[in-house]
């Protein structure tokens, strides 16, 4: 147990271990009348490395800022552009306002640090509740809630996704494209959209339109048109244009190019 001397000196000398610091005014309060105060400092460094903890950002980018972004030299053009807009966005935040991101690249050009990046500035700067989800165990999780032996509904699993202030959804397009995949897709991000909510979202497919163009279409040759026609499958192609379309109002689309940073790196290591 902590002598009192060490209690004394972790408590907070603005607040004296209250969470609550009396505010300056022009007008002095009455002699034994209510004081102006708000909430600390350390209070909401404590409330905001708690969400931080609650996000369930993975180890591997915990470390990631928008400072800690590091572009090589004769790196492509956008990866600076990409930096500036993260940066910008968390400085011009508005809850309920603010469209989301999208950033678009191939891998290892940073997208999903950027992401994570944005998402610990709002849960650190501004007290946002945030969470982070890879796309893949995301719809993992739903598809395991429909399993009898398992305690927990689809609700329960979504529930944290649509009340969060900020969403990461890492590698969107990455499962391979279903009808329940598309269907469970589309309830995500229209559910989010409806309730204002901010959305990031990382891809390494390119934004384009589907091999089967037509709004309306919900087939599933898109990925077999794609490769007779010999060209990449699009997001378009594995999410379908009409979230693609739906995606285009709610964010704002970020292109990285460039080389695979984590190959560059691995190579290098080796020479």
């Amino acid at each position: 147990m902590p002598s009192r001397a060490v209690a004394a000196r972790e408590t907070c000398p603005l607040c004296d271990g209250t969470g609550w610091k009396a505010v300056s005014s022009s007008k002095a309060p009455l002699s034994g009348g209510p004081r102006n105060v708000t909430r600390c400092d350390c209070a909401l460094r404590a409330l905001s490395q708690k969400l931080l903890h609650a996000a369930g950002i993975p180890r591997r980018y915990e470390h990631c800022d928008i400072e800690n972004f590091d572009i090589l030299p004769g790196a492509h053009p956008s990866l600076s552009e990409a930096r500036f807009v993260a940066r910008g966005f968390v400085e011009r935040y508005e809850p309920g306002q603010s469209s989301g991101l999208m950033f678009v690249g191939p891998c290892g050009v940073g997208k999903t640090h950027l992401a994570t990046a944005v998402l610990r500035a709002l849960i650190l700067e501004r007290g946002m509740r945030g969470i982070f989800c890879d796309y893949r165990e995301l719809l993992k999780e739903i598809q395991n809630s429909y399993n009898s032996s398992v305690q927990t509904t689809e609700l329960e699993v979504l529930r944290p996704v649509f009340e969060a202030d900020v969403l990461v959804l890492d590698e969107l397009g990455a499962v391979k494209p279903t009808e329940w995949v598309w269907d469970a897709v589309s309830f995500i991000l229209n559910t989010r959209f409806n309730d204002r909510k901010t959305t990031i979202l990382t891809t390494n497919f390119p934004d384009e339109p589907a091999a089967d163009s037509e709004l309306s279409a919900r087939t599933f040759s898109n990925a077999e048109l794609a490769k007779s026609a010999g060209r990449r499958e699009t997001l378009g192609d594995r999410i379908t244009e009409r979230m693609r379309s739906r995606l285009h109002e709610m964010c704002r689309t970020v292109s990285m190019q460039g080389r695979d940073f984590r190959l560059h790196v691995t190579c290098a290591n080796f020479r």
